[in-house]
């Protein structure tokens, strides 16, 4: 090419003053004549290297026509060369530069330069190793800083290249996918970028819709799932990035920087793309709905039901609502990033909160929550790790929680505060706490979760909203549907330990009736079972979690937690098999987990305050076994006592089907996987029976049933080691994790699928958990005795009960240990100067439980038995002194010599006052039982004397108040314990009593006084000066002695049945703690079977009971005992059956306990007011398959006499006593009857004949005389009416949640709910005969509606807790107290009630039941049941009065510690021969008969405020001495 020609001379003068472009080479060729590609990228470089060393103000435009012209040549834009583009792109940009704003180039040339730089230049920045990546970074820094990229968007219909700028862009900077190994964009393409895309946004009038999808994409590079673009509109720009999913925590992807970054920097111009691309993606949504015509008949619900969750109509289908779905999971990561674009988006999203269609404001409702809360498209961050089985456990101030989140993705972060910026649309959002959909308020409440959580995303929230939130989500805790409550508890789960204290415990810890951990706590009794599992692991974590600083002592987390597991345990009384399997699950993963503490702790966090030492304090303990007995400790320490008792019954468990799984275990082996040589048809009924019984155990009975033949079939004898390894209690606490863990992993290789595995390993963990020593475990036995020997932490006592608990429940574990603990007695024996330990009588106790099963581990040294004789005649308290002659006779080899000297050492010189009197009389009292004979008759004579004239017959603090005086002390003084003392020597004399053909005569006396003293109310002395206080213990102690005394055959068949209703009448005494400590007692001795059938009659006795919490406690264990008879109804004996109508055949004894009760009268009110006994005997037995025979057993009372007060001629006319059987029979069948009307039922004609028992009924036997008492109707007029309004008010007033009304969205929240009616209490019946009532004038009858006739009606109101019927009378008993052993009349019952399947029969060994091999009342527990009353599994709503448990409950029994028995008589010796003389009967000083002074009884309820009577824990002798009833 030729050289260009030389300017003219002016030309030249002007260059010196304005320089141009001095490049003059050719770029440009003719065809067939190209530029070589190396001269070519010479000169380009050359003009390139000239052009950016160029001003643009100091340059001359036109010299650069011709190089502008050439650059643009299709020759150079479309080279193969990438070098030469690079490089053309380069000059182009520079020139754009140097010409700015007029542009050398025409419109389509513009078009061909950016082109160029878009499809060759910004995709080859992705490639940082590129060749010509210089010119690359060149070209973007030139369009950015120049913002020659204004150009683009003045061309017309450049909406296509401005839409490949921001992909190309975007993609650069998301995944380059040509990045060399160690090598990175440059650091300016981002930036560069960055400030092309602003002001392209900033420039162009209407940015492409494209464009602002592809900008809207990369808010979703966040999200890890998002794999595509976020409308249906355009998914073809959607971008897909897999590494997102793998993004580093520390740092943002940088094409989400920049999108954040414009949208920031153009938010005026952002904020209208993005309203209008929301407003795009909803009307596409809208497009696709599918219209649903709505019922005619369909009505609409008010806000607050829950049926309308699946209303579409008028709302998006399935694909709208994925598209709006993606579009809202834009939105929360907008907000993170740059709220102002969404200034014109939250109105339109505040506008679904009221959409008609659920669906649509569900999703909205969730949106808000997460904005509100700073939470992105990516999701909330992960939950805090509370790990309950960690070890030091977290701390309060624990800087782990305080730590920022490293995952950016998913740390909450809000700009701006949402309630100030949109307060209006905030407003709106809480509103949907009261949304008519279920699923809306559960996301509701899943969003104010999360909002107190992030703290609204760390732009922090005032005070008084923090707590209107925490407010609201208590609430939803207790919302109508299970949903909401399950989205409550979860999130109440998220919540941080720091969190739950601060936050949650600012309105009250878990005691505190209406704070949202105290709501919480209530739903573990939830009715419904998804909301009960859900509920009960987040509450007994928070607990696990709390525990280091509960043993540190911080009060605030002690007031705010450490009632939680007594609320967990109490669960059990709910009567739930699957209650109680989650309840054994919570205790040992959450409560008391096995792996507490890890084997290799976590390194110690040091904190300041009370955390630190919190940690501290658990740091300094290495002894992992030490470290789990304080765990043990503090639990057992903060429960109260109806969860304690639950605590100890499922401890007990291990021991009492230890010997029913080493039976299953050996019928296994004997089954050997299915192949047996002999006995195939015996060992597999056996094993049948066994697999029955414990399946019984399971809410799902039948899939425990098939796991527990698939373990039987696997034969694993490893296996069967393992579970005798974990029954064992010389196992230590290692080895039963160990044995559990194998045993876990044998099934799960051995099964032969993953599913069958996992329903057996939850099965066998079940049955592992139940019969696993694991807390009482002699690993644990020496840390118990040195806290209980240093009190470290206050634990003391808990270590002292628990060492009780061991010594009673499972000695074995002692044997390790029982030297130490005799060592410690031996150094603490007292003196008559020197007192011994308060815990001595503990240990004493748990040597005594010991020394009664291996009495040859006990030391024999004479040291060790001086001991004992000094805690027998100086240990305070008395009980010390019981517990050492226990130990004495179990323990030594000359009984006879040691037991008569002991006795000549408490007699000698023994009075009243002296030193060590009251440890005499325990001791006296204790050889009494255990040594009768040894003592011999001289001595049993001088016991008698002193304690009958120096003890019981003495008053020496003698009562200035009334007579009648009567009342309840919680301290028990001297006087008192000598008289409870010297009552029980008497008492145990004629319980070791051994001959049966004396013992009536012996024990006529006993038995004597002790009807007296129920009779009297307590009083002994002539002159009737006993303390008021000292009378109700007496009185409360010799109803207990009688029950006592009743456990055994001989004596129970000494108290008459008049006796025994003069003792029922105890249950209706005007103490609350003389009514409940009997009632315990008689439960106890009722659930081991101790006591006769006729005892199930007085529980029932109840019915007016004032205290709710008494009368919540015989309901529950009445219906319990129903439900296990119920359960066991047919029980095969060979090839006939026995029905089991225990519960069944009370009715007839009830209404001949009523027949004689105190407060009989045959008026229309009273007999009215006597049906509610009959009505509570109803609501807690009769079902709909017993209440027919219920029926005909009442209806059979009719057909007989009363036989208690005398045996008339058969011909003679009925007594009084007969009339008011049949008035009540008539009362009884009438009640039935309107049960049964009440509850649909039907009564069925039964053909068989039952028969009542002889000593309470005896036969008519003219027929003419039966049929006419048959055929009369002895009820007044007014009953029936009377009756029934009682009943239904009666049955309305017993539903849960009566006179409650769920709150709608129109309804106020303070509303309170409606209450029921009260009965009227009961007249006095004070101390008048029934025929002093006749002769009483009569009331005056009120008006019926018919005019001519007037009656007598009765009103009577709904019944009220708070008012108590109360026997004011006592008849004076017969002396005679033999009756008919009352067995023999059950058994009578049994057989009658059977008539219909097997002949009657006299024989009583024909009506014997058969034991089965393993009965489930033998355990320590009451076993639930589902089949028998209570709700059904359907119910729905929310257990409104979750603190009085649900009406199902399953009352837990604590096994009897019974005082040692009478052990087998010594062969006689030449030593210790002796002739066995019969014993005269007691010399106890006559008066006249004294019947009891009138009891006025007033409309005011005699509910005494004293506490309810606790459980018994202890021995059935201590209860009534130093432990007083309300503090045992």
């Amino acid at each position: 090419m030729a050289p260009r020609t030389a300017p003219a001379a002016t030309e030249v003068e002007e260059s010196h003053s304005m320089p141009g472009l001095q490049f003059n080479q050719p770029l440009s060729w003719r065809a067939g004549k190209p530029i070589a590609v190396a001269e070519l990228l010479r000169r380009l470089q050359a003009l390139s290297k000239e052009m950016q060393g160029m001003d643009q103000e100091q340059i001359e435009r036109e010299s650069f026509t011709k190089v502008a012209k050439e650059l643009v040549n299709p020759n150079l834009l479309t080279h193969k060369d990438k070098g030469v583009k690079a490089l053309a792109a380069c000059c182009l940009v520079d020139i754009l530069r140097l010409c700015a704003p007029d542009a050398p180039f025409t419109g389509q040339q513009l078009r061909d330069i950016f082109n160029l730089i878009i499809t060759q230049i910004l995709p080859a920045l992705a490639d940082p190793s590129h060749a010509y990546n210089h010119q690359h970074i060149y070209v973007l820094n030139s369009l950015a800083v120049v913002k020659s990229i204004i150009l683009l968007a003045e061309l017309p219909n450049a909406d296509t290249p401005i839409t490949n700028v921001f992909k190309i862009c975007f993609d650069v900077l998301a995944s380059p996918a040509k990045i060399s190994e160690g090598e990175g964009l440059h650091r300016t393409v981002e930036s560069d970028m960055t400030a092309m895309l602003v002001c392209l946004v900033d420039e162009t009038q209407a940015l492409p819709s494209d464009a602002v999808d592809i900008i809207v994409a990369q808010f979703l590079r966040t999200d890890p799932k998002a794999v595509s673009g976020t409308s249906g509109r355009n998914k073809k720009n959607g971008i897909v990035d897999e590494k997102q999913s793998t993004l580093v925590l520390r740092q943002l992807p940088p094409a989400y920087n920049m999108a954040k970054y414009i949208c920031n920097a153009c938010s005026e111009n952002m904020a209208r793309y993005f309203g209008q691309y929301f407003n795009d993606i909803v009307i596409d949504a809208s497009q696709t709905s599918t219209h649903k015509v709505p019922s005619k008949n369909k009505k609409r619900h008010s806000d607050g039901v829950d049926d309308s969750d699946d209303d579409h109509s008028g709302g998006p289908n399935e694909e709208g609502i994925s598209d709006l779905r993606k579009v809202h999971g834009l939105l929360r990561e907008l907000w993170r990033a740059c709220p102002g674009v969404l200034r014109n988006v939250i109105p339109q999203l505040e506008a679904e909160l009221s959409a008609e269609n659920m669906q649509l404001r569900l999703l909205a409702t969730e949106t808000f929550g997460d904005i509100i809360a700073g939470i992105g498209a990516a999701g909330p961050p992960p939950p805090p790790n509370m790990d309950p089985a960690a070890y030091p456990s977290d701390a309060l101030a624990d800087p782990s929680e305080n730590t920022t989140s490293l995952n950016l993705v998913t740390k909450p972060s809000s700009p701006q505060s949402f309630p100030s910026t949109h307060p209006q649309a905030y407003a709106n959002y809480l509103g949907r706490r009261l949304d008519k959909s279920a699923l809306v308020r559960a996301a509701w409440t899943t969003g104010i979760g999360r909002i107190l959580t992030t703290s609204a995303g760390g732009a922090g929230l005032s005070q008084q909203e923090e707590d209107r939130l925490i407010a609201d989500l208590g609430r939803t805790l207790g919302d109508s549907d299970d949903k909401v409550r399950i989205a409550a508890v979860r999130v109440v789960s998220n919540f941080s330990f720091r969190d739950v204290v601060h936050k949650l415990g600012r309105s009250g810890g878990v005691d505190e009736s209406g704070s949202v951990l105290a709501t919480l706590a209530e739903r573990v009794k939830d009715l419904k079972q998804p909301v009960r599992a859900e509920a009960m692991p987040v509450l007994a974590r928070i607990w696990g979690v709390a525990v280091g600083e509960i043993s540190a002592g911080n009060e605030q987390v002690c007031a705010l937690l450490k009632g939680i597991p007594s609320k967990i345990l109490n669960t059990h009384y709910t009567n739930d098999l699957e209650v109680m399997a989650l309840l054994d699950h919570i205790f040992f993963e959450q409560l008391l987990p096995l792996n507490y503490p890890p084997i290799k702790a976590r390194n110690p966090k040091m904190t300041n305050g009370s955390s630190q030492g919190a940690k501290e304090s658990q740091e300094g303990t290495t002894d992992p076994d030490k470290i789990r007995t304080e765990r043990i400790l503090l639990l057992i320490r903060d429960l109260d006592e109806r969860a304690k008792k639950v605590f100890y019954i499922n401890q007990s468990r291990a021991p009492k089907l230890a010997p029913y799984v080493t039976a299953f275990l050996e019928r296994c082996e004997e089954y050997n996987g299915g192949v047996m040589d002999q006995n195939e048809a015996q060992i597999k009924a056996h094993l049948t029976k066994l697999i029955q019984t414990f399946a019984g155990r399971f809410a799902n009975s039948q899939q425990a049933s098939t796991d527990l033949w698939k373990f039987a079939k696997m034969h694993d004898r490893r296996s069967y080691q393992l579970i005798r390894f974990c029954m064992k209690p010389d196992t230590d606490y290692r080895t039963i994790i160990k044995a559990i863990r194998e045993l876990t992993k044998r099934i799960v290789e051995i099964a032969p699928s993953t599913t069958a595995s996992n329903s057996l390993v939850e099965t066998l963990t079940s049955l592992l958990y139940q019969i696993s020593l694991v807390v009482y475990n002699k690993s644990h036995v020496p840390a118990i005795m040195e806290y209980a020997r240093t009190d470290d932490r206050s634990l003391a006592a808990a270590a002292l009960e628990l060492l009780r608990q061991i010594s009673s429940r499972t000695p074995e574990v002692l044997k390790a240990h029982v030297q130490a603990i005799c060592k410690t007695l031996q150094d603490e024996a007292p003196t008559a100067k020197k007192a011994n330990d308060a815990g001595a009588v503990d240990n004493l106790k748990a040597c005594a439980s010991f020394a009664s099963k291996y009495p040859k581990e006990i030391p024999q040294d004479p040291k060790f038995r001086q001991a004992m004789t000094s805690f027998a005649l100086h240990g305070f308290p008395a009980e010390a002194a019981k517990y050492a002659v226990s130990v004495i006779w179990a323990a030594s080899e000359k009984k006879e010599m040691l037991v008569r000297d002991l006795v000549q050492q408490c007699l000698k010189g023994f009075q009243y006052g002296g030193e060590g009197f009251l440890s005499r009389l325990a001791a006296l009292s204790q050889l009494m039982l255990l040594a009768p004979h040894e003592i011999g008759q001289d001595s049993t004579d001088a016991i008698m004397d002193a304690a009958i004239k120096q003890i019981l017959t003495q008053v020496r603090e003698p009562s200035k108040k009334a007579a009648d005086a009567y009342k309840w002390s919680s301290s028990i003084d001297t006087e008192a314990l000598a008289k409870i003392w010297a009552l029980k020597i008497l008492v145990n004399r004629i319980r070791s009593y051994d001959d049966t053909e004396s013992l009536p005569a012996v024990a006529a006396p006993v038995y004597q006084l002790l009807s007296e003293l129920i009779e009297q109310q307590g009083e002994l002395s002539p002159a009737r000066d006993t303390p008021p206080s000292h009378k109700s213990r007496l009185r409360l102690l010799a109803a207990r002695l009688y029950l006592k005394l009743c456990t055994h055959k001989p004596h129970e068949a000494l108290l008459s049945a008049s006796a025994f209703n003069n003792l029922a009448v105890v249950a209706q005494d005007s103490i609350e703690e003389v009514r409940a400590g009997f009632l315990q007692r008689l439960k106890k001795y009722l659930h081991h079977q101790k006591l006769s059938q006729r005892f199930y009659t007085i529980p029932f006795l109840f019915a007016f009971e004032p205290s709710d919490q008494v009368r919540s406690d015989v309901t529950t264990w009445i219906k319990s005992r129903a439900a296990i008879f119920s359960n066991s109804r047919t029980q095969q004996t060979g090839s006939t059956s026995k029905v089991n109508t225990v519960m069944e055949s009370v009715i007839a004894r009830l209404i001949s306990l009523l027949a004689h009760h105190p407060d009989f009268a045959n008026e229309a009110e009273d007999l009215i007011d006597l049906s509610r006994y009959i009505i509570f005997y109803l609501q807690n037995v009769a079902t709909v398959d017993n209440l027919s025979l219920i029926y005909h057993i009442a209806q059979r009372v009719k057909a007989c006499r009363d036989a208690i007060t005398s045996t008339p001629a058969p011909d003679a006319p009925p007594t009084e006593a007969d009339d008011r059987l049949y008035h009540l029979s008539d009362l009884a069948q009438i009640t039935i009857r309107k049960y049964e009307d009440t509850h649909n039922w039907t009564i069925q004609t039964l053909p068989g004949k039952v028969r009542l028992p002889s000593s309470l009924f005896s036969e008519i036997k003219s027929h003419s005389e039966a049929q006419r008492i048959a055929e009369h109707n002895y009820l007044p007029e007014d009953v029936e009416a009377g009756v029934e309004h009682l009943l239904k008010a009666t049955l309305r007033a017993s539903r849960p949640g009566h006179g409650k009304k769920r709150k709608s969205e129109g309804d106020s929240e303070g509303r309170e709910a409606k209450k029921a009616k009260s009965l009227p209490v009961r007249k006095a019946a004070g101390a008048a005969t029934t025929r002093e009532k006749k002769a009483a004038p009569k009331k005056t009858a009120m008006k019926t509606k018919t005019p001519t006739k007037t009656k007598k009606t009765t009103e009577p109101k709904e019944p009220d807790s708070g008012e108590r019927r109360r026997s004011g009378r006592a008849k004076p008993v017969e002396k005679n107290y033999m009756e008919r052993d009352s067995e023999e009349d059950d058994e009578e019952m049994y057989m009658g009630a059977a008539a219909d399947e097997e002949p009657e029969t006299d024989s009583a060994a024909d009506a014997q039941a058969d034991k089965s091999d393993i009965e489930t009342e033998d355990t320590n527990e009451e076993v639930p049941t589902h089949q028998a009353h209570g709700k059904a599994k359907g119910d729905e709503g929310v257990d409104e009065e979750s603190d009085k448990e649900v009406e199902k409950e399953t009352e837990p029994e604590e096994e009897e510690e019974e005082e040692e028995e009478p052990a087998p008589k010594p062969t006689p010796t030449s030593r210790s021969k002796r002739k066995t003389t019969t014993s005269p009967p007691l010399k106890i000083k006559s008066r006249p008969a004294r019947s009891r002074p009138k009891a006025t009884r007033s409309k005011t309820s005699t509910r005494a405020k004293a506490k309810q009577m606790p459980p018994d824990d202890h021995d059935d002798d201590d209860d009534e001495l130093s432990d007083p009833p309300d503090s045992e």
